[in-house]
């Protein structure tokens, strides 16, 4: 079926397709094929509702322009159901990869290099953010595909109604099983988390509703707009060793990529997916199961979590360098130029708290998430979508540090 549909999309015959068993590939699938031109490497992705949207899907042009480090397809087809990216094939790794074999390692001399990588990476991305930093009308913001990752995963595609798309298929009216207790969507959605002691103001109920009327895209409009990827988790960046001992990273893979992407969405996906949901509990939820503990019980409405899960060294130290390289001055720029909203932090924890939430479905048995994982994976997404009523966590440290307000420089140390 492949083989027939890059010969319909290119008129190339393709041999030896394989498809990668790909942990990171949850909304996309990709493998490698030859030709008599070469070895290749080709990626696909698909949305719901995408055959309704308007607009050119891969967009990497954008990014070359700006002058970032993007990897360009030498092929590619932006049919609704057919919008595939073929590359040639390279041998560098991604950087989630090399960046889960150092959360297992822990390998000194390999985290220095890995972060330094990503402070480049952080510092060229802030110059073309400063230089393309514009206003943007609703209209602009509201044509951008970045919140296909966002809003459009809350409501139908086609009438727009919430609560829909992802939300409505993935949790209302669905049944929960964590370690300790059983509950249904109503008593989960009005609970209020206490994690480690650490009680979260908003439910999960209250955060999807803030967020469809926040992240609705013709509110976003407010920050302003940038040039930017929008979706570079990094198993979207390609991880590339020099012989100097060096590292570079470099995207692939702009399907969301735009010229007026709203700024405060910007570096959102990354920010969760390559920090936030590792190590283990979103992508390998089986051995997040067989490494962390954690158990739950209701109490007075609040559902009181217990668990072992920290994020890693590594993590910690890039969460740090993406504060200080790139939020902290992006931030302070906003705000120098009148163009920080007053509630940026709720638009920036509602962000956050899409990614893991509506990327897959975290309900035990519903697809790969188990009962540890599932509960690993809310209880983050409240942390970082609600503040805490009292003290402080990792995420609430990280919005301090990155303040410009309050020149709060410290660097998140953890999620107990």
């Amino acid at each position: 079926m492949l083989g027939e549909l890059l010969r319909d999309a290119f008129g190339i015959d393709a041999n030896n397709i394989s498809i990668n068993r790909d942990r990171y590939s949850l909304n996309s699938l990709n493998g490698f094929f030859d030709t008599g031109e070469g070895q290749f490497f080709f990626k696909f992705h698909q949305e719901e509702g995408e055959e309704e949207m308007s607009g050119e899907y891969y967009r990497a042009d954008i990014l070359a322009r700006a002058k970032l480090p993007v990897d360009l397809p030498v092929l590619s087809s932006v049919l609704p159901g057919e919008q595939i990216l073929v590359y040639r094939r390279r041998s560098d790794p991604r950087f989630s990869d090399v960046l889960r074999a150092l959360d297992l390692s822990g390998d000194p001399v390999s985290e220095a290099k890995a972060i330094q990588a990503e402070a480049d990476l952080s510092d060229a991305l802030l110059a073309v953010y400063l230089q393309s930093l514009h206003p943007i009308t609703p209209e602009q913001s509201a044509a951008e595909p970045v919140h296909r990752l966002f809003y459009e995963r809350l409501i139908e595609p086609l009438t727009g109604k919430y609560p829909g798309g992802r939300l409505l298929s993935f949790y209302i009216d669905k049944d929960f099983a964590f370690p300790g207790v059983e509950l249904d969507w109503q008593t989960l959605a009005s609970a209020h988390f206490v994690v480690n002691g650490v009680r979260y103001g908003r439910t999960l109920g209250q955060l999807f509703d803030e967020a469809a009327e926040r992240l609705n895209p013709r509110r976003l409009a407010d920050a302003g707009g940038v040039i930017a990827h929008g979706d570079a988790h990094n198993a979207n960046v390609w991880y590339s060793e020099h012989p100097d001992g060096t590292a570079a990273l470099s995207f692939f893979d702009p399907a969301f990529a735009g010229e007026h992407v709203p700024t405060l969405l910007a570096e959102v996906k990354t920010t969760f997916h390559n920090m936030l949901a590792h190590p283990l509990w979103l992508y390998d939820p089986a051995d997040a199961a067989d490494t962390w503990q954690a158990r739950a019980e209701i109490s007075a409405g609040d559902l009181i979590v217990t668990t072992d899960f920290a994020l890693s060294r590594i993590r910690l130290a890039l969460m740090d360098v993406k504060a200080q390289r790139l939020w902290k001055p992006l931030l302070a720029t906003l705000a120098e130029r009148g163009m920080l909203p007053d509630d940026w932090r709720r638009v920036v924890r509602l962000g956050l708290f899409l990614c893991p939430t509506l990327v897959m479905n975290l309900r035990a048995g519903a697809g790969n998430h188990n009962e540890v994982s599932s509960l690993i994976g809310l209880s983050v997404a409240v942390m970082a979508g609600s503040e805490p009523d009292s003290g402080d966590d990792v995420v609430s440290r990280f919005l301090d540090a990155i303040d410009p307000h309050q020149g709060i420089a410290e660097t998140p140390s953890g999620l107990k």
